[in-house]
């Protein structure tokens, strides 16, 4: 008698539901990592600074704290669901620091803010600007030890609370949709300039090497033991790194550090979340968000740790998603919309989008958004219809 297999249940854990029953931004999130030319376009933004200037040109106030919410705006679901645990711009500490005022300075205060920083703020604001950091908590081995070491720790029993069970049942429903289930965490470029700010970490890279390491070890151990949790309820589809490893002229560290120092972590990540999926045959996508020029990296991570998709594209940067997509053709890209050219009026709007959207729509592989936050000095009405025409052109 022949041997029988048995299929495996298509519930988005164990292997993906039929089409039919994805979720339309699903299909479309799933059609733009296939890159799938001439695909419909997921509609979205990356984000806001400029709603409190567009409270007082008629944005309603209701969705001061959702503006992708706003349904004239066209966004819609993202077709993904994201787990956290690990951190974004700082890393996963848990516990925090306690934030509290330092010092009044007038117009302005300082203060300890929830990773151990000294932020200037502007007195009683904590949004729509660029803040000052002037003290970071990471001078050596020692601060290390005493002030974040143990914040990071994967036993600190509160990581795996009633929440988390909750986000687990959560991600499972979301999974049967067929949403891509998104594990994103701080990269290195994030975690070690939260701890150290940017100058210190460049620096300590080659005068104390040693807590580089330390640092990274516990990175490491903290991922992969969030990540196995995770893994034992989902099959992930992305691991998504936030990076910004890069400034305006490009890299902040050279490929030659980063791959002596840094990627060796990223690749053993890697290869632990891959072999631990519950679906053994799914692709595990990875992508660096990473602002600035990002273009001497993309070749880069693609071969030192298979990266599949990159954003957000800062054109200010030198970054054009048309000239990069034709020269790396398999690249998912998001962004790379100029948010300053919305502030220059309907005319540079439409020239714009005329020559991007068209083009990348009939590559495939792409996600239209801002290049960043949208920022104040876009008029709320010329924003609705720069949504509008992406919408039109996107499909």
């Amino acid at each position: 008698m022949a041997a029988t297999t048995t299929q495996p249940v298509q519930d988005g854990i164990h292997a993906l539901p039929p089409r039919e029953k994805w979720t339309p931004e699903a299909r479309k999130r799933r059609d733009l990592y296939a890159v799938v030319p001439g695909a419909p376009l997921l509609r979205g933004e990356f984000g806001y600074l400029c709603v409190e200037e567009w409270l007082k040109q008629g944005f309603p106030a209701e969705y001061a704290s959702k503006p992708w919410a706003y349904e004239p705006f066209l966004c819609e679901g993202s077709g993904s669901h994201g787990l956290g645990g690990l951190g974004w711009c700082e890393g996963g500490y848990v516990p925090g620091f306690e934030v509290k005022i330092l010092e009044d300075r007038g117009d302005t205060e300082v203060e300890q803010d929830w990773v151990g920083r000294k932020v200037l703020y502007f007195k009683g604001r904590r949004n729509g600007f660029m803040p000052e950091y002037i003290d970071h908590p990471v001078k050596d081995t020692k601060t290390w030890e005493e002030q974040i070491k143990w914040r990071l720790d994967p036993a600190t029993p509160s990581r795996f609370d009633a929440r988390w069970e909750e986000s687990m049942v959560r991600a499972k429903e979301a999974a049967a949709r067929g949403e891509m289930i998104v594990q994103h965490l701080a990269g290195s470029g994030m975690y070690l300039r939260a701890m150290m700010g940017v100058e210190a970490m460049l620096l300590n890279l080659y005068d104390q090497p040693k807590l580089i390491e330390a640092c990274m070890e516990r990175w490491f151990e903290l991922a992969d033991a969030v990540i196995a949790r995770h893994q034992q309820h989902v099959t992930l589809d992305e691991v998504f790194f936030a990076e910004d490893i890069c400034y305006n002229h490009g890299p902040l560290i050279g490929p030659a550090m980063m791959r002596s120092m840094l990627m060796p972590y990223y690749q053993q990540l890697l290869i632990n979340v891959k072999r631990r999926q519950l679906d053994p045959i799914r692709h595990l996508y990875v992508q660096i968000d990473t602002d600035g020029d990002c273009r001497p990296l993309i070749g880069f991570y693609e071969e030192t740790i298979g990266m599949d998709a990159m954003s957000p594209f800062e054109v200010a940067s030198g970054c054009d998603v048309v000239e990069i997509g034709q020269r790396y053709p398999k690249l998912v890209m998001k962004g790379g919309i100029d948010k300053r050219v919305l502030a220059q009026g309907r005319e540079a709007i439409d020239a714009m989008l005329a020559r991007i959207i068209p083009a990348m729509r009939a590559r495939g592989g792409y996600y239209p958004m801002c290049d960043h936050c949208v920022p104040a000095e876009v008029p709320f009405r010329d924003y609705l219809y720069y949504r509008k025409r992406c919408a039109e052109l996107g499909g």
